[in-house]
């Protein structure tokens, strides 16, 4: 792995002209910047903050929950509300690629001493007969189940979306195993633009769930964690452990408010966007993909044995500015945003063809 590819930067690279890296890449744009600088503030911590609540109020409402919480960011949501579901040493079903597994750190193990079971699903998304299959004779030899997990879009599965009756079966499954549910709903959003499924239809079957600011949606930071009031007085205490409370969070939760208010409808430009970079890349030698499975702003293509994935990302970043992540193997990864039009995915698409040609 280069220095470049692994961390995005490198002094010789004067800049990056199409950064398809990630939707966290998005920068908040002049009117969200107003939002913020005119932002009413208090105390957080002593729900005096009048933006923060009422940012906290609008996606309880948005996801039909009682209460939520905002949090700096998505990765905090998922920790604090395994630490809320679970005990140390109780088990909790998820798929294989799910963010909590792969990219938050080894968390789930540090700060709620919880056992992560991995599911293969297809594309991210698994069945309840695949949990019949993992769940094991709850004898005392066994760990206790307690969770399931569910990542909505499935992010390193190219973003697929979950059909609303996948869900609940999923959900109706733990219900009768007397487990809890939670969604890892960092692009909830994107799913319910894509399916034209609402966003509280998406969020009814899960105890708790949670959306990210931070990714299609624009804002610079933040997500907020949603459940029922006994779970976010619950987490209110994990946040306050973790260092996650603030004080005047106003500043930051106005972006969240203009991002719902602004940026929702708009994540149908970027999955539009996407599509295109499918179906070009499709056209290229040595770039493996079925446009048909890119479904919202992810775009996952696998090199053939003649590139290097590293080596492709450093040569497209440095020599045409266009910067791209490593989704495992020979897999990279493309994500369309806000901050990216057409123009840029023409020219994203005109560069890793001359790469891929060279």
């Amino acid at each position: 792995m280069s220095y470049r590819s692994a961390v995005g930067y490198d002094p010789a690279v004067a800049r990056i002209l199409v950064d398809l890296y990630s939707d966290t890449q998005t920068r908040p744009s002049p009117g969200m910047r107003m939002a913020m600088a005119e932002a009413e503030v208090g105390d957080e911590q002593r729900f005096e903050d009048p933006t923060t609540n009422h940012l906290q109020e609008m996606v309880a409402e948005l996801l039909g929950k009682q209460a939520a919480v905002f949090l700096p960011s998505g990765t905090m949501c998922n920790e604090i509300a395994l630490a809320v579901h679970c005990r140390p040493g109780e088990e909790v079903f998820l798929d294989r690629s799910a963010h909590v597994l792969t990219s938050e750190a080894g968390g789930p193990a540090v700060i709620a001493g919880a056992i992560l079971h991995p599911v293969d699903g297809e594309r991210g998304v698994y069945s309840a007969a695949q949990l019949d299959a993992a769940l094991q004779a709850q004898t005392r030899h066994a760990p206790t189940a307690r969770l399931v997990s569910v990542e909505n879009t499935a992010n390193m599965a190219g973003g697929t979306c979950w059909r609303l009756d996948q869900l609940e079966a999923v959900c109706v499954w733990a219900r009768e195993h007397g487990l809890g549910t939670h969604c890892d709903g960092a692009r909830l959003m994107n799913a319910a633009i894509a399916t034209g499924t609402p966003a509280r239809a998406l969020a009814e079957p899960f105890d708790s769930v949670w959306i990210d600011l931070s990714k299609g949606l624009g804002a610079p930071v933040g997500a907020v964690l949603a459940g029922s009031r006994d779970f976010i007085d619950a987490a209110w205490k994990w946040k306050q452990r973790l260092g996650g409370s603030m004080r005047q969070s106003g500043v930051i939760a106005a972006a969240g408010v203009y991002a719902l208010e602004h940026n929702v409808e708009r994540l149908a430009e970027d999955h539009a966007n996407a599509r295109a970079l499918a179906e070009g890349l499709a056209r290229l030698p040595g770039a493996d993909l079925d446009p048909a499975h890119v479904e919202t702003n992810i775009v996952i293509f696998e090199l053939d044995g003649r590139r290097n994935a590293m080596t492709f990302m450093d040569e497209l970043l440095e020599h045409h500015g266009v910067r791209l992540s490593h989704a495992g193997g020979n897999r990279v990864r493309a994500v369309t945003h806000l901050d990216v039009g057409r123009s840029g995915i023409d020219a994203a698409l005109e560069a890793i063809g001359d790469v891929l040609r060279s």
